[in-house]
């Protein structure tokens, strides 16, 4: 019952159920609003998002939704083999959806808003075809007469919006739709127009439900909604088998041609020249283990024209003996995908190391190629020394090939000739070195809508757009890295007082960003490299109206031990420091780094126009507080240590750094500090409370705090419990539970869909704490997960993160907790 939620009845009885067990005569409670201050924050619209024509001249600007609705969330829902969707819709709950939906030229002028969109839009994977005279995208029908996700198409000449065909798509298992190369139809996942009698659920069991391992080694980390049953498969395989179809757009009303392709059908790709489809499906048997992407996997090539098999390329068993290492992966095939370049070549990677990478092996990873027909042995391309990334195609004498290795936090970019199969490194660095970091190529769709790399005019150079991290914070740029090697080289880059993020690069070399300062809110341009020149595309105001805003200071510090260490500081709108420092709020994350130099990088803008998201600390200056968000918390492990060897001792260390330096500006009282954050945030914050008396308060969100339960490791800790078992008892807070004395308000997604955080760690803390009297509250938040979403559960939570702080930490003196002494 409590995977088959097919209304919130059982889902919301859980929370009542969970209620009981951990708070015990506790009166039942509704949804509370924040201070309106906070309110105001929380409901500003976030910028439309810009998806850029194949031609580069049009932009499709969509809205995204700016709150769910806890009715929203209580739409049917099952949580099934490690992902969550709706029966009745076929797609999956978690994708975020778009409101409204302009075209917009590139020169600028005004947006063009689409007509003939359904009444109450829900825009999901927005598309443009190929020719770029159209674009598809997917709505979702919630409610009556008949929910599903529906196909439309915008003719982007006259903005005009039509459905196409009346089948039902199939997003249970991903994107149900991509274009073919000819802009006349689209290649779709599709539900089955006959697929048999729906599961029922049977309240009677059927017998007990048994699962072994007769010897074999499968270690596993911690997953949500996984299988558990056999009434649990049929629901799964009945919602997630569909079928492949292709689905014409022009001539208009054109029949639909479904191919004898059925099954639990993961991607289905048109091949450049549209003559084949690569297919990815899952099958039996399944796993009470494992999520969906570790079940058998068979890929195949089909032809479209006939709707046969062409070559199936693989059939992999259930990958349930995959090592406890971070790059360690199936040894199977894996990575399908076409050679986006030519006609019909499909290429994949196989590890050359059975997928575990701690074997000493010259090479750990191949990739291979395989060309139409399909009919001789497939080429092996490259040969690599790491773990394969992602491979771009440009044309027939270059591709970028990424490698990595996550022990030594090495990564590599390589230019292979796919002709002579020779490859030369172009860029080697460290994973953890922001400073240095080329960025990502830029892609440009071809002809038949396919990415390749984006050249120079003279085909010598690669553009990359890079986040540009320096001691000053983000400055972002636009760079050419040269395909033969050497260095890059920055054509463009953002100036202050501006944060500028490059999006694409033109068809006639200029660049389109998204430009916003701290005062002026975000709009699109476009730039002239080498020149001052600027166009505004858009004019979108501030989304806060004449609210006034809290402002911000990017601030460097010492840790104890002299390693550099940076935060935002967030102050009131019109804070006077000569009144005196204010009760402060610090907001962190801890971070794992190989090498000291990397930990002390800076990561942010102070030039950043406020985007105030639903888990920010930031919220809490409309109400009086100083926030120090994003403080520095690195841990540190260099050469033959592990970061966590020191965990305790590091956290400690960059928390005490923050608040001192946050005082000695005449800021924060350092008195009146509380700390709080989110998933292992929420870690931190309770291991702090338990080593330190550095705070008044700690708010805990949707966190683990007894690390046996994640005994296959956890975050980027690759050591098991049988490893170090002193190690998982130190650095869980559950150990230190009669150490906790600071109120601690801990709040959690009822419905916690993340690796680890399982609601039952907040369940148990709390009883752990309360059982040593500590100042301690629970709160579950209906039918959320790991990140909450719906208007109802955010507005409750920030008005009882609000009250927590006003009761423990504003008040000049203490407050003493009843029974404490």
């Amino acid at each position: 019952m409590r995977k088959l939620v097919l209304g919130a009845f059982f889902e919301v009885s859980t929370v009542v159920c969970l209620g009981v067990q951990v708070a015990a005569g506790q009166a039942a409670i509704k949804y509370q609003k924040p201070p309106q201050g906070i309110e105001t924050l929380l409901m500003a619209p976030a910028t439309p998002i810009a998806s850029v024509s194949p031609d580069k001249k049009m932009m499709a600007m969509e809205q995204p939704e700016t709150l769910s609705t806890i009715a929203e969330v209580s739409q049917p829902r099952l949580r099934l083999a490690g992902i969550r969707f709706n029966p009745l819709t076929n797609g999956q709950t978690a994708v975020p959806y778009s409101t409204g939906l302009t075209l917009q030229a590139v020169s600028g002028g005004a947006p063009r808003p689409v007509t003939g969109l359904p009444s109450l839009p829900k825009i999901l994977y927005v598309r443009w075809s190929p020719d770029g005279k159209s674009i598809a995208f997917v709505q979702r029908v919630d409610g009556k007469p008949t929910p599903g996700l529906e196909l439309y198409v915008v003719n982007a000449a006259t903005a005009t919006a039509r459905r196409v065909g009346t089948m039902r798509l199939n997003g249970v298992l991903g994107a149900p739709c991509e274009w073919m190369p000819d802009s006349k139809a689209l290649l779709c996942i599709v539900v089955p127009a006959v697929r048999g009698v729906e599961p029922k659920h049977e309240m009677t069991p059927e017998g007990p439900d048994v699962s072994e391992n007769l010897g074999k080694v499968s270690p596993g980390r911690t997953y949500e909604d996984l299988l558990q049953t056999p009434e649990d498969e049929r629901f799964f395989e009945y919602y997630a088998t569909a079928q492949v179809a292709v689905v014409p757009v022009f001539p208009l009303n054109g029949p639909m041609r479904t191919l004898p392709v059925k099954g639990l059908i993961e991607e289905a790709r048109p091949s450049p020249d549209g003559r084949y489809a690569l297919v990815v499906e899952r099958h039996r048997p399944f796993s009470y283990a494992l999520p969906v992407e570790f079940f058998p996997m068979k890929a195949t090539v089909v032809d479209l024209k006939t709707g046969t098999v062409a070559k199936q390329l693989a059939d992999e068993p259930l990958a349930d003996s995959i090592p406890i290492a971070f790059d360690a992966v199936a040894p199977g095939p894996r990575n399908f995908g076409w050679r986006s370049d030519v006609p019909a070549t499909v290429t994949w990677v196989v590890a050359a190391d059975g997928g575990d990478p701690r074997k000493k092996m010259d090479v750990h990873d191949r990739l291979f190629a395989l060309s139409a027909p399909f009919t001789g042995e497939p080429e092996t391309m490259l040969e690599m020394a790491m773990r394969a990334g992602r491979v771009e195609w440009g044309n027939d004498h270059l591709a970028l090939v990424s490698e990595r290795e996550r022990k030594t936090r090495t990564r590599l970019m390589l230019a292979l000739d796919p002709t002579t199969k020779t490859a030369k490194t172009i860029f080697k660095g460290s994973s953890e070195d922001r400073y240095h970091d080329p960025g990502m190529p830029v892609l440009v769709a071809n002809a038949s809508g396919h990415p390749v790399l984006r050249l120079t005019e003279d085909g010598s150079g690669i553009y990359f757009i890079g986040q540009g991290a320096s001691p000053e914070g983000d400055q972002p740029f636009v760079g050419v890295l040269p395909e033969d090697g050497g260095a890059e080289k920055k054509i463009w880059q953002s100036k202050a007082p501006f944060y500028e993020e490059p999006l694409n690069v033109l068809a006639d070399d200029k660049i389109l960003i998204r430009r916003e300062s701290e005062t002026v809110a975000p709009n699109y341009f476009t730039v002239t490299p080498g020149s001052d020149a600027m166009t505004q595309v858009t004019k979108y105001s501030s989304p806060y109206g004449n609210t006034p805003l809290p402002t911000r200071t990017l601030l460097h510090y010492k840790r104890g031990d002299g390693l550099e260490l940076s935060a935002s500081l967030w102050v009131p709108a019109g804070y006077d420091k000569s009144k005196g420092p204010l009760p402060t709020l610090v907001e962190a994350y801890p971070a794992e780094f190989k090498t000291r130099s990397a930990a002390g990088q800076v990561a942010g803008s102070p030039y950043r126009f406020p985007r105030i998201g639903w888990g920010s600390p930031v919220f809490f200056t409309a109400t009086g507080y100083a926030v120090l968000e994003n403080a520095a918390i690195p841990i540190i492990g260099e050469g033959k240590e592990e970061p966590n060897d020191t965990y305790v001792e590091q956290l400690v260390a960059g928390a005490k750094a923050a608040v001192d330096y946050g005082a000695s500006l005449g800021v924060v009282d350092p008195k009146r500090v509380a700390v709080m954050g989110h998933s292992y945030g929420a870690f931190m914050t309770a291991n702090l409370l338990a080593h330190t008396d550095i705070f008044r308060a700690g708010i805990a969100r949707s966190g683990a705090y007894n690390r046996s339960l994640t005994p296959y490791g956890f975050q980027n800790e690759e050591r098991t419990y049988w490893q170090d078992p002193k190690l998982y008892f130190e650095m869980s807070p559950f150990s230190y539970a009669d150490k906790i004395k600071t109120p601690l308000l801990m709040i959690h997604g009822e419905a916690d869909d993340n690796q680890g955080t399982f609601p039952v760690q907040s369940e148990r803390f709390f009883v752990a704490l309360k059982g040593q009297g500590a100042t301690v509250r629970l709160v579950f938040l209906p039918l959320e997960a790991h990140h909450y979403v719906a208007h109802e559960s955010l507005d409750h939570m920030l008005w009882e993160m609000n009250r927590w702080l006003d009761t423990y930490v504003k008040p000049e003196q203490p407050v003493v907790a009843a029974g404490t002494k």
